[in-house]
C-alpha cells in the first residue's frame, strides 16, 4: 500500500496513479453471511456492531464499465452501518443476492462476505470502460447513489430509478476499506479546504439533509419557516440546523444534553429545546403515547418562536417522535421523514393531519444533482462538516457502536489508508479562514 499512500502524499499525475502497481488483496470491514443470526433474540441496543464486524483482507473486484476504483484515505460511520452490523430490520445479504441477479457485473457482489460503509474521500486509481469525465489522480469523494439509469423511471429523479441501491448497504465493495468501487457518477470533487477525514463525512447526511429540508423533492424550505430539527447536533440534524440557518428559517432545535444545546448555539442556533431539561415522555407504555406530551412540546415551541407552530418538521428518530412531531406541525406543514432509528412501525392520531390539511413527505438520500450542490456548498466553506471524533479501520466496531448507542454528536470518521489525521488539505487559506466552524464538534 506504501507506493499508492506515497504517490497521493506527493500528489502524483494522472500517469503516475494509472501505472501504480497494486496489490492482491486488501483490509476491509466486513460483516459475514453465516453470521446473521449471531443476535437472534436480543434486544437492539444489546447487539454489539464490535462482535460482528471484521477486519478482513480480501481480493480486489473486477473493475466493470462506468466504475471506478478509488484508494479511500477515510470513510465515515452512518447510521446505516448500524443496521448491516445488527443485521436489522433484515439481513443486507438479501441485497446483494437479489442485486447479484440483475446482470453479469452485478454477480460480483454476491459474496458470502459484505464490505460495508456509505462514506469515503480517497484519489481515483482506475476508471473502466466509458469514463470519460474522471481520471486517475482525482481527488474525490464518493456520495452513496448507486443507480442503473436504464429505466426512463429515474431520469427526472434518479431517486426514483427501480435500480436505485445504496452503496456500501445495499451493494458490496463500500467505503469501510482501504480501497472501494464506485460508479463514475458517484464522484465528485473533495473539497481542498478539509482533511481527508473531514472530506469523507457530509457525503451520505449532508446530501440527505439538503433533500429533506431544502430540495424540492423534500420540504422546500423558505425563508422565515420555523423548522423542527430532531437531533439537531447528530449527523443528520446538524446539516439541518446549518441549511436552516443559512437559508433564512427559524431553527428550533432538539437535543438530548447541555453540551448539545451550546453546540446549536454555535453554531448560530438561538431556539433550543434540551430534552434532559423538559423530560418529554411521548409514551406511557410500549403501546400507548401521551398526547398530553405532544401538548407540551407543542406549546414550548410556541413559547420560543413567539407563538408560532412548526412550519417544518425535519423528521428522523421514527416510532418515539412521530405521533409528537405530526400533532405540533402547523395547520398545513410538512412532516419530512428520512429514517426511523427509534423504530420503524409509526403510530400518531391522523386527525391531526387530515383535519389540518398537513402532509408527510418521504426523504431518501439524493439524486447526483442534489449531492453535487450539497458537496458543492461544502466546498465553498458555507456549510461544514461536523466531525467529532476519528478512529482507525480496525476500531470501526467502537465507531459504529458509539453511533448505536448515540455517544457521538456530528459524524466519527474512519482512517484507511490515511495514516494519521490532518492530512490531505490543498487550500490552507480557506482553511484558515473557516477553522472555528470546523473544529466546533471535535472530541478528539
Amino acid at each position: 500500500m506504501k507506493n499508492v499512500v506515497t504517490a497521493i502524499t506527493e500528489h502524483g499525475n494522472a500517469q503516475d496513479f494509472a501505472g501504480l502497481s497494486l496489490p492482491d488483496s486488501f483490509k476491509a470491514v466486513t460483516i459475514h453471511k453465516d453470521e446473521t443470526e449471531m443476535f437472534s433474540g436480543l434486544a437492539s441496543k444489546e447487539k454489539d456492531p464490535r462482535k460482528s464486524l471484521h477486519i478482513d483482507t480480501v481480493p480486489f473486484p473486477e473493475l466493470a464499465p462506468g466504475e471506478a476504483l478509488i484508494a479511500v484515505m477515510a470513510s465515515s460511520i452512518n447510521y446505516n452501518t448500524v443496521w448491516t452490523s445488527i443485521f436489522e430490520p433484515v439481513s443486507t445479504f438479501g441485497f446483494l443476492e437479489r442485486y447479484g441477479k440483475t446482470h453479469e457485473d452485478a454477480k460480483r457482489h454476491d459474496l458470502p462476505y459484505h464490505i460495508i460503509g456509505s462514506d469515503a474521500s480517497g484519489v481515483v486509481l482506475r476508471v473502466g470502460p466509458g469514463v470519460n469525465t474522471w481520471k486517475p489522480g482525482d481527488r474525490i469523494v464518493a456520495h452513496c447513489l448507486s443507480v442503473e439509469l436504464e429505466s426512463p423511471l429515474g431520469h427526472n429523479d434518479t431517486m426514483l430509478d427501480p435500480e436505485q441501491r445504496i452503496w456500501g448497504f445495499e451493494t458490496n465493495f463500500g467505503g469501510l476499506a482501504e480501497f472501494a468501487i464506485v460508479k463514475a457518477n458517484q464522484l465528485l470533487p473533495k473539497p481542498e479546504h478539509l482533511t481527508w477525514e473531514e472530506a469523507a463525512t457530509p457525503g451520505l447526511v449532508n446530501s440527505t439533509a439538503y433533500r429533506q429540508l431544502v430540495s424540492r423533492n423534500g420540504a422546500g424550505m423558505k425563508q422565515g419557516d420555523v423548522v423542527l430539527i430532531w437531533g439537531a447536533t447528530g449527523g443528520l440534524g446538524s446539516y439541518a440546523t446549518q441549511y436552516a440557518l443559512n437559508g433564512g428559517a427559524i431553527p428550533v432545535c432538539v437535543v438530548s444534553s447541555p453540551e448539545k444545546a451550546e453546540i446549536c448555539r454555535k453554531m448560530g442556533a438561538e431556539l433550543v429545546i434540551d430534552r434532559s431539561v423538559e423530560g418529554y415522555k411521548f409514551w406511557k407504555d410500549d403501546a400507548t403515547q401521551d398526547p398530553k406530551e405532544w401538548k407540551r412540546l407543542g406549546n414550548k415551541i410556541r413559547e420560543l418562536t413567539g407563538g408560532d407552530d412548526a412550519d417544518i418538521v425535519f423528521e428522523h428518530p421514527g416510532r418515539e417522535t412521530f405521533g409528537a412531531s405530526v400533532y405540533v406541525a402547523r395547520k398545513g406543514g410538512t412532516i419530512v421523514t428520512c429514517a426511523s432509528t427509534s423504530g420503524f412501525m409509526h403510530e400518531y392520531d391522523n386527525r391531526y393531519l387530515w383535519m389540518n390539511l398537513k402532509s408527510i413527505v418521504g426523504s431518501h438520500f439524493a439524486n447526483y444533482r442534489e449531492a453535487y450542490e450539497a458537496n458543492r456548498l461544502i466546498a465553498k466553506g458555507l456549510v461544514h462538516p461536523t466531525l467529532s471524533k476519528t478512529f482507525t479501520l480496525e476500531e470501526s466496531g467502537q465507531a459504529a457502536y458509539e453511533v448505536h448507542h448515540n455517544l457521538h454528536q456530528g459524524k466519527v470518521a474512519v482512517l484507511a489508508l490515511a495514516e494519521e489525521p490532518g492530512l490531505g488539505v490543498t487550500n490552507p487559506e480557506l482553511r484558515a479562514k473557516h477553522i472555528d466552524a470546523i473544529n466546533r464538534f471535535r472530541q478528539d
